[in-house]
C-alpha cells in the first residue's frame, strides 16, 4: 500500500507558449493497437510491469545499444531495469536510469484500462510509419523495417474516484541506420494520483506527470514542455512536428524537429526569449540551433516567466 512519496528532484520547468500545432486530431495519431493487432498485455496491477523484454535488434539510445526493454505500467519504457517508481522525479536522473516516458504517472489498471505492446514487422505498419515520416522528417528518407509499440488504453489513475482515463503511445521505430520514437497523445484526463498528492476526484494537482526522455546522466535528457506541471494535461494538443498529440524525436544521436534544444529544454523554431529571470540575455532559435546576446529589457518593459524560458512584457498603461 501507498503511504509516502518518494524524494523527487526540483521542478524542471513549465509549458512554454510557442508550439508548433497541428491541423490533425488527437485521435488520429494513434497506431493501431490491441490484441486483433498481435498485441500482449502487461499484468493487470498497481506499478505493474511486462518483465524484461527481449528485442530482435539491437536499438540504439543516446549512442548506447539496448537488447531487451520493460513497459511499466506507471507510463514509463526502462531499458535496464524495471520501473515501478510512481512519483515522476524530474530529469535528469543520473544514476543509469534509461528512460522513454511517454506519460510518467501514477496508473493503476487495475482500477480501469490496459497496457498494451507488441514488436512488429508488419509491412502495413511500417508502411503507416515511414508515410508519417516522411511528412515531419522528409530529409530523412525514412523506411521503417521495425517497430515496437506500448500503447496505455484508457489507464486510470491511483486512488481515482472518477471516470477520468488517459490513452497513449510510445513506438520505437528503425529503418536499421536510425534510431526514432515517436510519443503519441489521445484523450489526456488526469494528471496525478493520490499518492502523488493529486485529487481522487479530478485527478489534477500534486505532482503532475512527467514526459521525455532520461539517458542516466546530467546532460543527455529531454523534458517535454508541461512536464510535472498542471500543463501537461494540455499534452495532446501541442507536437514538434506540426501534428497535434504527436512529438518524434531521433534518440540515436539526439534530435527534436522543429526547434532547439536549451537547456534541455524546447524552444520552437523562429521562437525568441530571455534564458534567465532578469532579462538580460537574448536568445533565439534559428535552424535547429541557439544563439545569445547580452541584451536587457527595454524600461518599458517587464521580465516574466513565459513557459519555459522568460519573455519582456511591455508594461500596460493605465489611462485616466
Amino acid at each position: 500500500m501507498k503511504t509516502m512519496l518518494p524524494v523527487t528532484s526540483s521542478l524542471l520547468l513549465v509549458l512554454i507558449s510557442v508550439f508548433k500545432h497541428g491541423s490533425a486530431e488527437s485521435h488520429d495519431v494513434l497506431y493501431p493497437y490491441g490484441t486483433d493487432q498481435g498485441d500482449k498485455k502487461n499484468p493487470v496491477e498497481d506499478d505493474g510491469t511486462s518483465g524484461e523484454i527481449p528485442l530482435s535488434i539491437e536499438f540504439q539510445f543516446f549512442g548506447k545499444n539496448y537488447k531487451s526493454l520493460h513497459v511499466n505500467n506507471n507510463g514509463v519504457i526502462s531499458f535496464n531495469t524495471a520501473v515501478s517508481q510512481y512519483t515522476p522525479d524530474a530529469f535528469p536522473l543520473t544514476n543509469g536510469e534509461t528512460f522513454v516516458t511517454p506519460f510518467w504517472g501514477d496508473v493503476d489498471n487495475d482500477l480501469g484500462g490496459t497496457v498494451y505492446y507488441r514488436e512488429s514487422t508488419d509491412p502495413s505498419l511500417l508502411q503507416q510509419i515511414s508515410e508519417d515520416m516522411e511528412k515531419h522528417l522528409p530529409d530523412l528518407h525514412y523506411k521503417a523495417t521495425w517497430a515496437f509499440i506500448a500503447t496505455w488504453d484508457k489507464v486510470a489513475y491511483y486512488g481515482s474516484a472518477s471516470k477520468k482515463v488517459n490513452t497513449f503511445q510510445a513506438v520505437l521505430t528503425s529503418d536499421s541506420y536510425h534510431y526514432i520514437a515517436i510519443l503519441n497523445y489521445g484523450d489526456i484526463q488526469w494528471t496525478t494520483g493520490t499518492a502523488s498528492e493529486g485529487d481522487a476526484y479530478t485527478g489534477l494537482g500534486g505532482i503532475p506527470a512527467q514526459a521525455g526522455f532520461n539517458s542516466g546522466d546530467d546532460t543527455h535528457y529531454f523534458n517535454i514542455p508541461g512536464s510535472r506541471t498542471n500543463e501537461v494535461l494540455n499534452i495532446q494538443s501541442t507536437s514538434n512536428v506540426n501534428h497535434s498529440g504527436r512529438w518524434v524525436f531521433e534518440v540515436d544521436d539526439f534530435k527534436v524537429p522543429g526547434g532547439c534544444i536549451f537547456q534541455a529544454k524546447f524552444a520552437a523554431e523562429g521562437e525568441e526569449f530571455w534564458r534567465e529571470d532578469v532579462c538580460g540575455t537574448k536568445c533565439t532559435c534559428q535552424g535547429g540551433k541557439v544563439s545569445c546576446a547580452d541584451e536587457a529589457c527595454p524600461e518599458s518593459a517587464t521580465c516574466e516567466a513565459s513557459g519555459s524560458f522568460f519573455t519582456c512584457k511591455t508594461k500596460e498603461k493605465t489611462c485616466l
